[in-house]
């Protein structure tokens, strides 16, 4: 065996290496999408409490909280 050559142990263990550095970067991207489609889901549900039907109610309570 000459420095230029790997054995078959060597060979597959770099392999089993790239193999798991693949399935890591494509779990992490989909963990990325999945977390960008989640906050994309919470500032629509922000955007729609703030309307002024839920205003109203929370001022027709009847509470007078300074008082």
């Amino acid at each position: 065996m000459t420095d230029g050559e790997d054995s078959g142990g060597e060979r597959s263990a770099r392999l089993a290496k790239d193999l798991r550095q693949d399935r890591l970067k494509r779990a992490l991207r989909e963990n990325l999408r999945r977390r960008k489609s989640q906050a994309r889901g919470r500032d629509d549900v922000t955007i729609a409490s703030s309307s002024s039907d839920d205003i109203e109610r929370r001022e027709g309570s009847g509470k007078n909280p300074g008082k």
